[in-house]
C-alpha cells in the first residue's frame, strides 16, 4: 500500500508543488493544505459530486424520464430477494465493464438502451454498501449524474412488494 500511495504522491506532487503531503496524509496528519484535486487523484476516486437519496427521493425520480437503476447485487441475491420494479441487474464485479460496452453490445447483453453519459444513474444493493463504491465507478467513467439508495433493497422491500425474478 506505502508503495502504490508513494507512486501516486510522486505523480501528484509536481502538478500541485506538494511537499511531503502525501506521506503526512498517510501518516493521518493534517493536510488541509493539499488541494481537493490532489486529494482525489491519491484517493483513487472520481470528483464528481454524488447525491445519497432516500425512499421517497428514489420514488419521485423514478417518475422522471431517462433515469436509470441499477442493481449491483449478484444474481443469486437478485432471484432470492427479488428486485426494485424497472431496475437493471448489473452485478458489482462487472459494473465497469459493462458500462464500458458499446450501445449495441450492451442492449444485446442487458435487454435496454445504454445509459447516456448525462442520464440520472441510481446505484442500490442490499444494503447500500456496494452502491456507494459502484458511485465512483461510474463518475470514474464520466457518468455526472449518479445517486446512491442509501438503503438499498432492503429498505425497498419495507415500502414496496419487491418484484421476483425467474
Amino acid at each position: 500500500m506505502s508503495v502504490l500511495l508513494s507512486r501516486i504522491c510522486l505523480s501528484v506532487r509536481p502538478l500541485y508543488g506538494l511537499r511531503n503531503s502525501c506521506t503526512a496524509a498517510y501518516r493521518g496528519y493534517n493536510t488541509n493544505r493539499v488541494h481537493s484535486s490532489a486529494r482525489s487523484v491519491a484517493r483513487g476516486f472520481s470528483s464528481v459530486p454524488s447525491q445519497t437519496i432516500k425512499y421517497e427521493e428514489l420514488k419521485d425520480l423514478l417518475k422522471e424520464e431517462g433515469v436509470v437503476i441499477i442493481d449491483v447485487r449478484e444474481p443469486w441475491e437478485v432471484k432470492e430477494y427479488g428486485v426494485i420494479k424497472g431496475s437493471l441487474s448489473i452485478p458489482m464485479g462487472d459494473l465497469a465493464s459493462a458500462l464500458q460496452l458499446d450501445p449495441l453490445t450492451f442492449e444485446k447483453k442487458y435487454q435496454v438502451k445504454m445509459p447516456e453519459k448525462t442520464s440520472t444513474l441510481i446505484f442500490s444493493c442490499l444494503a447500500g454498501i456496494r452502491s456507494k463504491k459502484a458511485v465512483d465507478v461510474a463518475g470514474s467513467l464520466g457518468f455526472k449524474r449518479v445517486h446512491h439508495y442509501a438503503g438499498g433493497f432492503e429498505d425497498w422491500a419495507r415500502h414496496e412488494t419487491p418484484e421476483k425474478k425467474l
